[in-house]
């Protein structure tokens, strides 16, 4: 890893089987100079938590195509404060309906970029807010 260099790690939680946004995102990420860490589809929680404190991440991205982001977003939150964790930020992408940001941003999430979000904003927000 470089020095100083920003470890992003982007994860599929739940039984979404929709990847492609979230690969899209991560080879941004990664053309953009970060170290990105894809755990790939299918993950739980617990697993995507885990793997952030092992791999030992700046920020977490999540990505959720099927509907349960009300669910999954704040249990990520919520397994983080339990694992002494909590400082780790969180951001969120895929289909949420415009009146569940508030919802989530106030649970924690940190941002939600939806579909035709470009892809730089990510890039862009996780530069402003962790430029290290």
């Amino acid at each position: 890893m470089g020095e100083n260099k920003v470890k992003v790690l982007i994860g599929k939680p739940g039984l979404d089987g929709h990847d492609r946004g979230a690969k899209v995102v991560a080879r941004a990420l990664r053309d953009a100079g970060f170290e990105v860490v894809y755990t790939g589809l299918h993950q739980t929680p617990e697993q995507i938590v885990a793997t952030a404190i092992q791999e030992d991440v700046d920020v977490i991205g999540v990505s959720s195509l099927a509907g349960a982001h009300m669910y999954l977003f704040p249990r990520i939150l919520e397994l983080l404060k339990e694992q002494g964790a909590e400082d780790i930020p969180v951001f969120g992408g895929g289909i949420i309906p415009d009146d569940e940001i508030d919802s989530l941003k106030k649970a924690g999430i940190k941002a939600i970029f939806t579909p035709g979000s470009p892809v730089r904003a990510t890039v862009d927000w996780i530069r402003e807010n962790l430029g290290k």
